[in-house]
């Protein structure tokens, strides 16, 4: 079990709201366009039999600790002391920690269930960290602490649904609305002042507040996607949630994480470009749209939320996020492509990680974002003033 950078909140009173919140719908997301030879054939119904479960995720998490050569540690939120340690469904959240050093880092994935190789990545990465010896390794064992989340979403997961489901633990059966319908929650839209209706968005909060990261990683999922421009299909996205240049990320630490989260996806562009195997452009929502959420997870992280004093002392830290192309939705590729992608992310992980570890990605001209295939830009979509136009 980690000792956390702060003390244990667990004994804070946290009382969550009775509201329900309806599912909110992706922003801006076309359905999967058709494949071409770069990838396989969508057509059919997907095969999702080697998507890890959630026990399958338990199973590897206690065997990568237990065959590690240098110390991982998988355990719960439970363990870790959070008020809040379990899923909608009950399920045990789970976090993993490797390395030692003085900076924390949050990476986390499958926060959406549908989009499953977040968890593969994460739990491959892993497994280097407690066992690979080479120079690149132990570097960021000693410039890091990483705190692992490979299944953010369990009950979502188990059910290959992109939201959680609100449960009713009295009949233990989902919470239906009035006209019967299951209420499910957006768990990457539930980190506002007004939200954290479901169990795992504070949790995982409390666990941030706990560990004040110093920087992040959230690996997604986003069906299928041609290039604009070329028509070439895409392998990965670079995110970053509040857009730079936008209505809200310039305004954040005097422009500081406007300038550093562009570094670091250019870095990776840079980086898994000499691979020759990916095709790598900037996520966008269509019609030349950037995203700029404020509820999602690593926007709250941008912003410093503080839901309920839990973080008194304002900490935020910059936030950037990976789209493999692809997920485990009808219509899109299943395990069809799994090596390569799961490749590409570990792969994309791991240079942003030595990048920063190193100095290289603080050294990257920020305005190089702009070189990274995109749409031209004509607005924002946001998520609290509907489209913005530029």
């Amino acid at each position: 079990m980690p000792d956390p950078r702060k003390s244990s909140l667990s004994k804070r009173s946290i009382a969550l709201g009775a509201a329900v919140f309806a599912v909110v719908a992706p922003l801006g997301l076309a359905a999967p366009a058709n494949a071409d030879a770069n990838f396989p054939s969508p057509n059919g119904e997907t095969n999702i039999s080697s998507i890890l479960s959630y026990q399958d995720t338990v199973k590897e998490l206690q065997k990568i600790e237990s065959n590690s050569r240098f110390d991982v540690d998988a355990f719960t939120l439970q363990e870790a002391g959070t008020q809040v340690s379990e899923s909608e469904q009950g399920r045990d959240l789970y976090v993993a920690t490797a390395g030692h050093g003085p900076e924390d880092v949050w990476l986390q994935g499958r926060i959406h269930g549908n989009e499953p190789y977040g968890t593969d990545s994460l739990l491959t990465l892993l497994k280097e960290l407690g066992a690979n010896g080479s120079a690149d390794y132990d570097l960021l064992r000693e410039k890091y602490t990483f705190h692992f989340i490979p299944m953010y979403n369990p009950d979502g997961s188990e059910e290959n649904v992109r939201q959680t489901i609100l449960w009713d633990q009295e009949t233990n059966a989902p919470q239906l609305d009035a006209k019967g319908n299951q209420q499910r929650v957006d768990l990457n839209r539930d980190w506002t002042l007004e939200g954290f209706v479901a169990n795992e968005s504070l949790a995982y909060y409390e666990y941030w507040t706990m560990v004040d990261p110093a920087f992040g990683v959230d690996v997604h999922h986003q069906g299928l996607k041609k290039e604009w421009g070329t028509g070439d299909d895409v392998t990965l996205s670079l995110g970053i949630s509040l857009a730079p240049g936008g209505p809200t990320l310039p305004g954040i630490e005097n422009g500081a994480y406007d300038v550093l989260t562009r570094q670091m996806q250019v870095h990776v562009y840079d980086e898994l470009s000499k691979y020759g195997a990916f095709n790598i452009d900037r996520y966008q929502v269509g019609d030349g749209m950037e995203i700029d959420i404020k509820g999602g997870v690593v926007s709250a992280m941008m912003l410093g939320l503080n839901y309920r004093g839990l973080n008194a002392d304002g900490h935020r830290n910059p936030v950037v996020f990976f789209e493999t192309s692809g997920n485990s939705s009808d219509g899109s590729l299943g395990q069809k492509s799994r090596g390569k992608l799961i490749r590409q992310n570990v792969l994309a992980l791991k240079e942003l990680l030595l990048g920063m570890a190193s100095g290289e990605v603080q050294q990257e001209d920020p305005e190089r974002w702009e070189e990274i295939p995109h749409q031209p830009v004509t607005g924002y979509q946001t998520d609290y003033a509907g489209l913005v136009q530029k």
